[in-house]
């Protein structure tokens, strides 16, 4: 099931929140050789964790982390404004406009693919549940693949590097009519993806979601 959750809830779901934070250090710091930090709990955690964003989880049947993304305002303090700016050609600050990282699917997972499509479908139920018009974020070049064949590509501001080692800042907007699409990706129904957001958030952003 998808979860949303604040960072100040994560400690209700121990098994969840330690899940989580070792698979980021195995697909972040192990997979990818990113310069992240991971403690002595094996556990991957920047700044960015510290400011009580909101994170959209898989959550497998046994409590576990199955894949996850994090999203912050972009009108506070982000990875994009703070570290890509220009990549994106501008700081990016807007209350419509809130940024995702740390797209991470557990190195475990039986169906990737399958979770890639539930966190997108929940993201973008998110945005829109939200009223939100965009969400920004830094991926590199393996990631088009993955946006490419869910259907929701984003728009792409800019690009440092070329090939494999490109990476770039881009914007994807929340529109109605992606949410079908997606569910079928994901294999799930809009009916149970308004329920996750639903339980979450009521009724009320749950009906304007839908």
């Amino acid at each position: 099931m998808i979860r949303y959750l604040y960072a100040d809830q994560l400690t209700t779901y121990p098994k969840l929140q330690e899940s989580m934070l070792k698979d980021r250090a195995l697909q972040f710091h192990q997979r990818l050789k990113w310069e992240v930090s991971v403690d002595a709990n094996g556990f991957e955690r920047d700044q960015y964790d510290a400011l009580n964003p909101l994170y959209v989880i898989w959550e497998t049947p046994d409590g576990r982390h199955g894949g996850s993304m994090r999203f912050l305002p972009s009108t506070g303090a982000t990875m994009v404004n703070d570290f890509f700016s220009h990549l994106a050609g501008k700081v990016i600050a807007d209350k419509h406009i809130w940024e995702t990282t740390r797209f991470c699917v557990s190195p475990s997972a039986q169906d990737g693919s399958r979770i890639a499509a539930l966190l997108m479908l929940a993201g973008a139920q998110l945005g829109i549940g939200f009223g939100l018009s965009h969400a920004v974020g830094v991926f590199d070049a393996r990631m088009i693949r993955i946006y490419r064949k869910l259907g929701w590509l984003p728009v792409v501001l800019g690009t440092d590097g070329h090939g494999r080692e490109a990476i770039s800042a881009g914007l994807w907007e929340f529109r109605a009519d992606i949410l079908s699409g997606l569910a079928d990706k994901a294999g799930v129904s809009m009916d149970v993806s308004a329920h996750w957001f639903a339980r979450a958030f009521g009724q009320e952003r749950a009906a304007f979601a839908a």
